[in-house]
């Protein structure tokens, strides 16, 4: 929903009656992941897209019906010998959708829900996709102290509550089933949780060319970049105009002071582009002990070893050092700082999403793979 959020809010405040139409699960090579959304405007107009093309017909008519009838619906979607384009992905994935109508009084949280995403403060929405027709569409919205809505009994509200907030903590859209009461062994109702976590952080360590340009990447990704150095004539925001926020501090103190101030989470990327041991191996010290996505270390093969000598003189242990990603980056035969920084992303996505780093000409099985974080 996050794309198409505007326009929605727009509609809705107008109070108008949007159809939308949201990906809630997916199957094999899928072009859309859940939380994908589409909708159809009052006027008809089509915003946003669930299968970048493949079922968006389909999904607009569905939409339009929701509108007139009220009643959400929950439409799978596969492989469609006969018209492929039409109805089908000719991807060969299959995708579920659900389509409800949305207005002020089908969703009166929607505006507290905007004011949230705008100020990065994480916010769920919850809401029934299957079960029985008194509890079909309804919603619950989640934020780390409070929650709005109900699935019309406590003990159900409460195990929903309990898991959804847990999937938000960690960033994490996708399905949940209970029983008809709140069992978490049930499968009278399935929910979608619809996580909007702040943007993951990449913290940038030394003010360099190379971290220009891996936090001009880092940005075109979606994380929230920092960058930080000790030295305050090259740690300036005129030389780093991409990055959110630069920081003139010692790495590892600023790293240590960030855990403690709760900042940094398991999706968080660390890339210490420093090479100078003096900064890199108090900095790792700390890094290689943390729950984060990644550590990866700029540095040429000499510069590696030698940092791993000094890092197990201070104590570091074989499995700790096993999560350092050094040199940093794919080979990808980079040279500039720029081929050099989208090395460093694709490492940083191939670990994410279990990828081989190998070309996918050579390769068979499924393109798309599911995150474990």
């Amino acid at each position: 929903m996050r794309d198409v959020l505007d326009d929605l809010v727009g509609w809705w405040q107008a109070g108008e009656t949007v159809g939308m139409g949201t990906v809630v699960g997916t199957w094999r090579s899928a072009p859309r992941p859940p939380g994908a959304s589409m909708l159809v405007g009052p006027d008809g107009t089509a915003v946003g897209s669930v299968s970048g093309g493949c079922v968006e017909g389909a999904v607009y008519e569905e939409a339009r019906d929701a509108v007139d009838t009220g009643v959400p619906t929950l439409q799978r979607y596969g492989v469609s010998d006969d018209d492929a384009f039409a109805v089908g992905l000719t991807c060969g994935g299959i995708l579920d959708v659900f389509v409800e109508a949305v207005s002020r009084e089908s969703f009166p949280e929607l505006g507290e829900v905007a004011e949230s995403v705008a100020a990065h403060e994480p916010v769920a929405v919850v809401t029934c996709v299957q079960g029985p027709d008194d509890r079909l569409g309804r919603r619950m919205v989640i934020w780390p102290d409070r929650l709005s809505g109900t699935f019309g009994l406590q003990r159900l509200d409460d195990a929903v509550g309990d898991d959804a907030r847990g999937m938000l903590v960690a960033g994490r859209t996708g399905l949940l089933h209970f029983g008809h009461d709140g069992e978490r062994r049930g499968d009278d109702l399935t929910v979608f949780v619809s996580s909007f976590a702040p943007p993951a952080r990449m913290v940038v360590f030394g003010a360099i060319d190379f971290a220009a340009a891996v936090a001009r990447v880092g940005g075109f990704l979606g994380y929230r970049v920092t960058v930080c150095d000790a030295r305050p004539v090259f740690a300036t925001a005129r030389r780093f105009p991409d990055a959110d926020e630069v920081v003139v501090e010692w790495p590892h103190r600023y790293l240590q002071a960030e855990v403690d101030a709760g900042r940094i989470d398991e999706r968080t990327v660390l890339c210490v582009l420093t090479h100078d041991p003096k900064f890199d191996v108090p900095l790792l010290e700390v890094a290689l002990r943390l729950p984060v996505a990644y550590v990866g270390a700029m540095g040429s093969r000499r510069t590696h070893e030698e940092r791993l000598a000094r890092l197990r003189e201070a104590g570091l242990q074989d499995h700790e050092l096993g999560r350092l990603s050094s040199p940093i980056g794919l080979d990808l035969g980079a040279r500039t700082p720029e081929e050099t920084a989208v090395s460093i992303a694709a490492e940083i996505i191939a670990g994410r999403w279990g990828g081989s780093g190998e070309r996918l000409t050579g390769l068979g099985g499924p393109i798309h793979r599911t995150a474990d974080r």
